[in-house]
């Protein structure tokens, strides 16, 4: 009996903790729709200035800060930019479209939530949102995002994302493991020493009762040194092809800038960048040069051009974490 009184109460404390935990998120609601919708405009209306300014660039300059990036930065972002490249034969475009559509949307959207913000239908003097609780203020904004948002646009939009990024994504998995299966193949040929030279004398210096995991974190740091040094090779091979992708762009972005300025170096180059042999030279140079910036800053960026280039890393991250989320890792 007094254990069956103890389940209960203990079943009563847990429940009472939920709902407390489930009554402070609520209240958390909020302020963190009011945080989305102060932050969204800033985003897009930034976004938008920039997607101007890059715009008002001339083509060649445009060609050449991107085949600079990549030239000299490819190795640190591998999957980022191969995501990039793969999106760019996939439908970059569609993308681009979409999520103009969509912030489109979000702005309309915003625009009539300030508009509702402000409403005084009882006219106490007091707005009808200040005098809602949480849920329903909730409630309140989600269906004035039904009302106004165009479910048709929207969802072609995210079609259109969904359809490319399968694409790209298919791209990555593989990518993705070949990494895994090289770093699993590196584990395994450095457990087999371990396991027979260094595994028993550390067997000897543990007390008998931990000596089990002695191959087990065995094991684990094999796997450890594994994908490190797997991951250092891909960023290398990543590094030599987008140092040869962005020497380049930079290359042709160079030979076209000096012939739109009719400037021929004493004929060296031609009108028509097939005709000469000059920015294939160039690129070699630009290519070189990426390559080895890349191998002597060990594929990490010195300060102040890891805060400069922090968009990337935040989208290296995010590729990644994406496809390591949906990836099957082979045992």
């Amino acid at each position: 009996m007094t254990t069956e009184t103890e389940e209960k109460k203990k079943s009563d404390d847990a429940a009472k903790k939920a709902a407390e935990i489930a009554e402070k998120l609520q209240g958390l609601a909020k302020p963190v729709l009011d945080g989305i919708v102060f932050m969204i405009p800033i985003i897009i209306k930034y976004g938008r200035m920039a997607r101007i300014y890059i715009q008002k660039l001339p083509t060649n300059a445009f060609n050449f800060i991107v085949g600079f990036i990549f030239c000299f930065a490819g190795g640190l972002y591998p999957l980022l930019f191969a995501a990039v490249q793969a999106a760019e034969h996939g439908g970059r475009k569609a993308v681009m479209d979409s999520l103009r559509v969509i912030a489109d949307e979000a702005m309309k959207i915003i625009e009539e939530s300030k508009k509702d913000d402000k409403i005084d239908a009882d006219k106490d003097g007091k707005f009808d949102v200040d005098e809602l609780e949480t849920k329903e203020y909730v409630q309140r904004k989600f269906l004035l995002v039904l009302k106004k948002m165009d479910p048709k646009k929207v969802d072609d939009a995210f079609t259109n994302i969904y359809r490319v990024w399968l694409a790209v994504a298919a791209v990555l998995t593989i990518e993705f493991a070949r990494a895994i299966s090289l770093a699993l193949s590196i584990a395994d040929f450095l457990k087999r020493p371990v396991d027979r030279y260094l595994a028993p004398t550390i067997q000897k210096a543990v007390p008998d009762e931990y000596d089990r995991w002695v191959p087990i974190i065995l094991g684990w740091i094999a796997k450890s040194i594994g994908m490190s040094i797997a991951y250092y090779v891909h960023s290398v091979r990543s590094a030599f092809a987008s140092a040869l992708t962005g020497g380049l762009i930079m290359a042709r972005a160079s030979y076209q800038a000096l012939v739109d300025r009719k400037i021929d170096l004493g004929g060296l180059l031609k009108p028509d960048h097939n005709d000469s042999m000059a920015d294939e030279a160039l690129s070699y140079i630009f290519a070189a040069l990426g390559f080895v910036f890349q191998l002597s800053i060990g594929f990490k960026l010195p300060f102040p051009l890891n805060l400069i280039l922090w968009p990337f890393s935040m989208g290296e991250w995010a590729v990644r974490w994406l496809i390591t989320s949906s990836a099957t890792i082979p045992k």
